[in-house]
């Protein structure tokens, strides 16, 4: 049996800056290799992973699934989100 997926703990924070800056979003992270978010911005969807920058490295490393479902996706490559600066740069590049 699956573990229930649990939030990381700056997800409400980095989800609060997609909104503010005017992406959508979608909170996914219950389907399984589903990562935790699609956001939609300016007409693009790109789905997303989020991990606790304030964490050791360690702490930060993609699950198993989480990394198969990154190599195998081919749509956008899904990106990995781990603190407001990247939620900024990610929006700014699109």
């Amino acid at each position: 049996m699956r573990r229930r997926a649990k939030a990381d703990d700056n997800q409400a924070e980095i989800v609060a800056v997609f909104r503010k800056m005017g992406a959508s979003v979608c909170h996914v992270h219950t389907i399984p290799h589903a990562l935790d978010l699609i956001i939609g911005f300016k007409k693009q969807d790109v789905r997303i992973e989020i991990k606790d920058g304030s964490k050791p490295p360690s702490a930060r490393k993609l699950t198993e699934g989480e990394a198969k479902t990154i190599k195998e996706w081919r749509g956008r490559p899904p990106v990995v989100i781990e603190c407001e600066d990247d939620v900024i740069k990610l929006l700014e590049s699109m």
